[in-house]
């Protein structure tokens, strides 16, 4: 009886939260309809069936995060019984909660008491990355109740038992492991918080910055732009296409270029760490930092060098604005090989930023402020835009990085070089 498994809809999922089924049990379905909606660590995608049928039970409700591969749906000829139980998020917790009840005696009065337990013999069924994290965070696997299919222990189960500082964590190698005394975290009155829950798109970017900052040693350079002829070459630009009835550029469409023309001049940013090697990058594909209700997304905009800045603010837009309404497709936001991030909207004139690896650089914009500077002995006002650029020093040399920022500047301040 064919299966509907939880598919790997990006290069980085790992599992996935069924966020609604458009079909219920007993309707009909063909293959290439779409039947259910995914969210990915990236976004929220469509599930095409890949069988003709009836749908004739839903193992994993709305709500539910299952690994990669794992079944979610029964699609059959509609002549078996849909009386199996489904897993919904309440039925997986309180599995959870009966598994460490049985095991571990009578729950203690602590938060932990559901995501860890007496320890288990024999395999412990678990994804490759939640062992990457329970070894990371010296938690003990055989001590964390799986909330997943079949008691399968996943990342989030390990960060829930880490956050939890129960019996979970490993005792260090030298000194026996006590297991008389469990820490218990002391945790707020309810009434002191309200306990709002990550999306699947904000948990696994806070696992991927984190691992970004453990991982890649970031350095920090900061230039000081003049673009009072940048702001004066827009408002030329916007005038013709305006008169032409076409959409307007804006300051980050400009920056986008010049990036991407910089990083054609510096080629040595334009690479990934790889172990025992470099990735250095042919195409140059420039992701843009885009905030959205669910958390951080990074639509790219690929050779971005080889693009118009009007093709990079017609698209720029359309993928902006798609993604804060989650219609984004992975491929859309993978293959980026240089990030920016602009936060001079809000009025930020300087900030860093983290890596968005397995990129080796992002450029952190903040907001044009006027300042005073000398320009042959006379005072005068000009627009200074700062950016900071963070390195992965791993790939890329303090003198390179700012060998980068000051071929940017130089193009900036010569806007008409950018699209020379």
């Amino acid at each position: 009886m064919p299966e509907i498994v939880m598919p790997r809809l990006s290069d980085t999922m790992e599992d996935g939260v069924v966020s609604a089924w458009l079909k219920q049990v007993g309707d009909q379905i063909t293959r290439g309809e779409i039947v259910a909606e995914i969210e990915t660590d990236k976004a929220l995608m469509e599930l095409e069936a890949y069988d003709d049928g009836v749908l004739e039970r839903i193992i994993a409700e709305p709500g539910v995060r299952v690994p990669i591969g794992e079944p979610i749906a029964i699609v059959g000829d509609g002549t078996t019984s849909t009386t199996a139980t489904a897993m919904t998020p309440s039925s997986v917790a309180a599995s959870a909660a009966d598994s460490t009840a049985q095991n571990d005696g009578p729950q203690r009065d602590s938060p932990s008491a559901t995501v860890t337990g007496a320890p288990r013999t024999g395999v412990v069924k678990s994804s490759p990355l939640a062992r990457k994290i329970a070894r990371e965070l010296q938690v003990d696997m055989d001590a964390v109740v799986g909330t997943g299919p079949g008691g399968r222990v996943t990342k989030r189960d390990v960060e829930v038992a880490h956050s939890a500082g129960a019996a979970a964590v490993i005792a260090p190698t030298t000194a026996a492991p006590d297991t008389s005394v469990v820490a218990v975290p002391h945790v707020p009155a309810s009434e002191d918080f309200e306990e709002v829950a990550l999306t699947n798109i904000q948990r696994v970017s806070a696992i991927r910055l984190t691992e970004s900052k453990q991982q890649a040693p970031h350095f920090y350079v900061t230039s000081a732009i003049d673009v009072t002829e940048l702001f004066a070459f827009r408002a030329r630009i916007n005038a013709t296409l305006d008169a032409a009835g076409d959409g307007k550029v804006s300051v980050n469409d400009l920056l986008v270029k010049a990036v991407a023309v910089a990083l054609g001049k510096q080629r040595s940013i334009n690479v990934s760490f790889a172990g025992d090697k470099l990735l250095r990058h042919k195409g140059i594909h420039i992701g843009i930092a885009v905030a959205t209700p669910v958390g951080l997304l990074v639509p790219v905009i690929r050779d971005a060098d080889r693009k118009s800045v009007s093709e990079i603010a017609t698209e720029s837009r359309d993928k902006a604005s798609r993604g804060r309404d989650r219609k984004l497709r992975a491929e859309e936001m993978s293959g980026g090989t240089f990030t920016i991030s602009n936060l001079g909207m809000f009025g930020i004139e300087q900030f860093t930023a983290v890596i968005n690896s397995p990129e080796s650089a992002i450029l952190a914009v903040g907001a044009a402020a006027d300042e005073l500077r000398l320009d042959n002995d006379e005072v005068v006002a000009r627009k200074i835009l700062r950016v900071t650029l963070s390195a992965d020093h791993r790939a890329i040399d303090g003198a390179v990085a700012a060998q980068f920022l000051a071929t940017l500047k130089e193009l900036v301040e010569n806007p008409l070089r950018i699209v020379a």
